[in-house]
């Protein structure tokens, strides 16, 4: 930095020329160069600082809004069952005596059966709808006769109001020539279960309880519809796999 002296006319008081020195401030070029250039260097550390933490803190909701959308979605279910509405009365109807299913699906189901049985396959079902108070009956009245408690009986029943049975897609099939395999691991042993491994998709079919999940025990025997708008969202949070 360098100082110069300049003089100052003063005439405010007088008819005499007084001369004021006084100091100047005068910055070489090459010195204004090389501020302009520390100050770039100080903004650019400064933009690129807060774009970091903008970005930092964007993951950081992001990962926060993930955990809390899993938390709440382990949160609503009991035993490892997720909770399900029951189906009205007017969307039931009956495909075999004494066993109902929803009519969304009820003609997949039938063009299963059928398709099955042109292959030497013969699929029985087993069980179909079954009433929230239904349920009730099966989950406690069991619960209380194997003398288990409640998370030993959720391994294999659903409590009421928990069962994908009550909203009328789910169905439970059996082979027709070994029935001994009814709701038993064995099933996965019969022609019935190896054709609908192979087949069930097409007809927008797939097996609920598989090996993979650790929420219930294998259900070989049991299947859930997904060929419909109406199904896919009730089975929204099962399809997403958080067990």
């Amino acid at each position: 930095m360098i100082f110069s002296f300049l003089s100052l006319i003063n005439k405010k008081n007088s008819n005499t020329e007084d001369e004021i020195e006084f100091a100047v401030r005068i910055f070489p070029k090459s010195s204004l160069i090389n501020n302009i250039k520390i100050i770039h260097v100080l903004l650019s550390f400064l933009i690129i600082s807060s774009l970091f933490l903008l970005l930092k803190n964007k993951n950081y909701f992001i990962f926060s809004s993930t955990a809390k959308s899993i938390k709440t979605e382990k949160d609503i279910r009991v035993l490892g069952h997720l909770p399900y509405k029951e189906a009205g009365d007017e969307n039931l109807i009956q495909i075999q005596p004494n066993i109902l299913v929803h009519k969304g699906m009820y003609k997949s189901l039938i063009e299963m059966k059928d398709d099955a049985e042109r292959e030497g396959v013969y699929l029985v079902f087993l069980s179909g709808y079954r009433s929230i108070k239904l349920q009730n009956q099966i989950f406690y009245s069991l619960k209380s006769i194997r003398n288990q408690i409640a998370s030993e009986r959720a391994r294999v029943s659903a409590p009421p109001g928990y069962s994908e049975h009550s909203t009328g897609f789910a169905i439970d099939i059996g082979d027709a020539y070994e029935r001994e395999t009814d709701f038993e691991e064995s099933f996965e042993n019969t022609s019935a279960f190896k054709w609908l491994k192979k087949n069930a998709a097409k007809y927008h079919f797939r097996l609920s309880f598989d090996k993979k999940q650790t929420a219930v025990d294998y259900e070989p025997w049991h299947w859930r519809y997904e060929g419909s708008i109406e199904a896919l969202k009730i089975f929204e949070s099962s399809n997403r796999k958080t067990y």
